[in-house]
Formats: C-alpha cells, sequence, structure tokens
C-alpha cells in the first residue's frame, strides 16, 4: 500500500490537472453545443439530409461522450477529497485502501480526459489506414515487421478500435514484407498519428544461429480515412490495376480471395494493395480508398493545387530516421526519441501497451 503522504501528494497533483483542465475544456461551451444540435434534430426537415444529420449526430455523441467524462473525473476529485479528511480524521486503513483505488482509477480516466482534448486535428476524429514496410534486412526486418503488426492488433483490441486486415505480404521464411489495415473507432486516427514514422529494433535475432545481436528497421505509414465528403480529382487513366492471386501465409493471414488488387498512381508512383475482400470490386473500392487518403495527405502536406504536382514521399527506413527504438538486448526499454519519454518494460510494450507513447506526443504536439 502506498503511504499516506504520498497519496497525499498524489492526490494534490490530480486537483491541479483537473483545474488546468477545467479552463482547456470550456464546460458552459459543450454544454450550449449540446443544446443546439439536439434542438437541431427536433426540426421536422432534420431527416431529410441523411449525410448533414449524420454528422450531427456524431458530434451530439461526442459531445456527451466528453461531458460524462468531465462529470466522472469531477466526481472522482470530490470523493477523493472525502476520502482523505475522512483518513486523517479517523486514520482508516480502510478508507485508505478505497483512496488509492479511488486515485489510480483517478489517473486513468483523467490521461483519456486530457487526450479528448488534445484531439483537435482536422482528421483527428477519423479511422486511420496504417501500412508498415520493413527495412533493408531480408527475413530480420521482416520478423520486426510482423511483430509491430502484432502490437497494433493488441492495441486496438484493449482500446476498443475494430481491427481489420487489408494486405498482407508474407515474408519468405517469416514476417511480413508489406502489412496494411484499418483501425476503425472515433479518434482513431488521432491517436495513431504518434505511431507515423521509423520504428528502430535491437535483439539477439533468432534467424542466427551464432546468436549475435541485430538492428532493424520497420516505417509505419498512418493516414486517416477520408469520408465521402472529400474527394479528390483522379484522372482514371493515371491508375494501373494490377489483379492478382493473394499469397496467403495461413492462420491470422489465409488467403480470403484470388482477387487481390494493386493499384499504382502513374504520376506519383504511389502503389496500394487490398486483399481482405472476397470479390474484386469490394477490394478495389478499399484500395481506391487507401489511394484517396495517401493522395489528400501528401497533396496538403506540400502545400500543392492539384494532384498531377506531387512527387510522393521518399522515407529512408534506416539508422538516423527512427522515431522509438525497442531494445530487448543488453537490457530492455522501449524509447521514443522526439518526447524522451520510455518504458523498461518492452514485452509490455509490444503486448499494446502504447498509451503512454501516444499521450507524451499529443502533450508534446499541443505544446
Amino acid at each position: 500500500m502506498i503511504e499516506l503522504e504520498e497519496l497525499i501528494k498524489l492526490n494534490s497533483e490530480q486537483n491541479s490537472r483537473f483545474d488546468e483542465l477545467k479552463k482547456s475544456i470550456h464546460l458552459d461551451e459543450l454544454q450550449s453545443r449540446l443544446s443546439e444540435l439536439e434542438k437541431l434534430t427536433e426540426s421536422q426537415d432534420f431527416w431529410g439530409n441523411p449525410e448533414s444529420s449524420a454528422n450531427v449526430l456524431s458530434e451530439i455523441t461526442e459531445l456527451k461522450k466528453k461531458i460524462s467524462s468531465f462529470n466522472e473525473v469531477s466526481s472522482l476529485v470530490e470523493t477523493n477529497q472525502s476520502f482523505l479528511e475522512l483518513i486523517q480524521e479517523e486514520n482508516d486503513l480502510e478508507i485508505a485502501n478505497e483512496l488509492e483505488k479511488s486515485i489510480k482509477e483517478t489517473q486513468s480516466k483523467l490521461d483519456n480526459l486530457e487526450i479528448s482534448t488534445l484531439l483537435s486535428g482536422k482528421y483527428d476524429k477519423n479511422n486511420a489506414i496504417v501500412t508498415i514496410h520493413p527495412g533493408a534486412g531480408g527475413t530480420e526486418a521482416m520478423d520486426w515487421a510482423d511483430m509491430l503488426y502484432r502490437m497494433y492488433t493488441r492495441w486496438s483490441e484493449q482500446n476498443g478500435f475494430k481491427f481489420t486486415e487489408l494486405y498482407f505480404d508474407p515474408g519468405e521464411e517469416a514476417g511480413a514484407k508489406s502489412v496494411s489495415f484499418l483501425v476503425e473507432g472515433p479518434y482513431a486516427y488521432g491517436y495513431l498519428k504518434s505511431e507515423n514514422g521509423v520504428h528502430r529494433l535491437v535483439r539477439i535475432s533468432p534467424f542466427d544461429s551464432g546468436g549475435r545481436r541485430h538492428t532493424s528497421f520497420a516505417s509505419i505509414e498512418v493516414l486517416p480515412e477520408m469520408d465521402d465528403s472529400l474527394k479528390v480529382d483522379i484522372n482514371p487513366d493515371d491508375i494501373k490495376m494490377d489483379v492478382f492471386r493473394a499469397s496467403g501465409a495461413g492462420g491470422q493471414h489465409i488467403n480470403k480471395t484470388s482477387s487481390a488488387v494493386r493499384l499504382t498512381h502513374i504520376p506519383t508512383g504511389i502503389v496500394v494493395s487490398c486483399q481482405t475482400q472476397r470479390s474484386q470490386f469490394q477490394n478495389k473500392d478499399y484500395a481506391i480508398k487507401m489511394l484517396e487518403s495517401k493522395l489528400i495527405a501528401i497533396k496538403e502536406k506540400e502545400n500543392k493545387a492539384t494532384i498531377n504536382d506531387l512527387k510522393g514521399i521518399q522515407m529512408d527506413i534506416a539508422w538516423g530516421s527512427q522515431i522509438r527504438s525497442y531494445v530487448f538486448c543488453p537490457y530492455t526499454m522501449v524509447k521514443d526519441h522526439r518526447t524522451n519519454f520510455e518504458v523498461g518494460d518492452v514485452q509490455r510494450v509490444m503486448d499494446g501497451d502504447l498509451n503512454g507513447f501516444i499521450f507524451a506526443y499529443l502533450k508534446q504536439n499541443a505544446r
């Protein structure tokens, strides 16, 4: 059990954090906006425009969630203060245990509430399309790409997001040559945009009979899935389509279709693939969505007026370009080089515990 002095200190820190959050959340404005939107739903012509009504209902859901989270944390902060006063009066061990549990719960909910205030980017609410590419290094790098794929699968499950594999090209011996997947849920892109970049692995290679230490790299590309209101003008003549048999590896990557689709955008050289659906047409639709997301992201990043002005993105998947290092040997540590946030338990991170890194990145970005 944590000492009383430490509980008092933690409680004081949480109170300060909550006071700061109150200033940035503007609860009155959220409640006012919610009332305004709820009145809109009462009008007779509200359901006349399905797209508009869906957007309004989505915003209502998000506002209610944010207000509910705020009220929940506010209630916990008050409860903790009451517990603390009782302990100081009666020195009751049972109440102290309850306070310790409540402070841990408050910490988690405070983190979630603060993250929700930091997710205010243009596409933060969108689903996320994630692609993993191994760097140079053959089987070792491809195995690292597959390990990262598993890590994001676990993170999605733990945080209530729907996870759909779009494309998996297996390596000859192990791992993956390329992986794409869709993460669906509120603010999926807002959370996962922190993962965009090169990830470095240091470990004793299971593929090296000499038991030597190896360094491997893989790049993570994270893009928001664009809704139907955001379209780019793509000339059909600029797209080359190849249909091929998906090379499934069995298990979780079982070959579901013989109509996998690969699209190449000729002006930029961008290539996207999808094999998750059972028909060529469905795979093409998903691939078009992936291509549109890439083109919009690059177009905005390069501040270009038209798609024809784009050149695509070149990324060096090698030493010096990494955003995060995962060290298994000679010690265990995962360190983010942008924020300096680090965790000593590398296996915990590989099992999907990424929220500390995401939170640190969002806070730094906000500053």
